[in-house]
């Protein structure tokens, strides 16, 4: 008797879970629905005549697809010349992702004078604002003559201490003692870097590079200050260019948003596996 009431009480724990994975499974997929809905409206507006785009009731999906806005903007509106320059700017701020994992690599396995407060100066710089540096930085590159300029644009992005801090924290999960039998089996400190801790230190690269990504794709407020020259801008300034366009054309305005939004996209999706193992590995919750 006492061991088909146990039976019973498995069987109805087992429908009770498949139930609740059955509701946690519709919340979810309802959600992503919720979520994703603004970008595939905005996809989808993008490929909309004019007309269509301006209906009212507005439809989801165009009747007649058109890339009509997309050769508008690169051929017309020199859109080219503003993902060029984006571009540049990204690559330009990658450099700095190899200086990053050089610092987290020192403050986490090298002992120097000065470590501790070098450290708090690098987290003390994660409290301050980025406007509060803006003028000063601009005052410096302004001496150095490197406003209006590409390479005005990517500098103050270079570094992070946020970065920083995160590759210390991982790179301090890297065992010792394997640096060491690399430095007995005479590996100098560069090779060892380069061979043992940059390979091993894949996942926070990979979180590192799309942080690098987004932050130089994303760049709007620095870029419009510094470049005075309309062919220096990014494609986040060359978009709010585009703000008036969007009361007679959203089609434009959704097509340029869309060369923004798609590439970062697909940069997370490529990275997605390691920048959740970086995540975890590195202590952050």
């Amino acid at each position: 008797m006492s061991t088909s009431l146990s039976a019973l009480r498995q069987r109805s724990m087992k429908r009770r879970g498949r139930g609740l994975s059955v509701v946690i499974g519709i919340a979810l997929a309802i959600g992503a629905v919720i979520t994703a809905f603004p970008f595939i409206w905005m996809v989808a507006t993008s490929i909309k005549p004019q007309a269509e785009s301006l209906n009212y009731p507005p439809t989801l999906l165009p009747a007649n697809p058109t890339l009509e806005y997309f050769h508008k903007l690169f051929v017309e509106l020199d859109f080219g010349r503003y993902l060029g320059n984006t571009v540049i700017v990204v690559l330009i701020g990658g450099i700095g992702l190899i200086l990053m994992a050089m610092a987290g690599y020192a403050f986490a396995k090298f002992d120097f004078r000065g470590k501790q407060w070098m450290f708090f100066l690098v987290l003390a710089t994660m409290m301050i604002p980025v406007q509060v540096t803006m003028i000063p930085t601009y005052l410096i590159l302004n001496g150095m003559k490197l406003t209006n300029t590409l390479v005005g644009i990517a500098l103050p992005t270079l570094v992070s201490g946020f970065s920083i801090f995160l590759f210390r924290q991982f790179m301090s999960t890297i065992p010792t003692e394997m640096l060491e039998a690399a430095r007995l089996d005479g590996a100098g400190e560069f090779r060892t870097f380069l061979q043992i801790v940059l390979p091993l230190s894949k996942p926070i690269l990979a979180v590192q590079a799309v942080l690098t990504f987004i932050a130089g794709w994303n760049s709007f407020l620095w870029p419009l200050i510094i470049a005075s020259d309309q062919k220096l801008y990014t494609l986040s300034v060359g978009l709010s260019l585009l703000n008036k366009e969007i009361a007679v054309n959203p089609s434009l305005q959704m097509a340029a948003a869309s060369v923004m939004v798609i590439p970062i996209l697909i940069v997370f999706i490529v990275f997605q596996r390691y920048v959740i193992q970086g995540f975890a590995l590195s202590g952050l919750k």
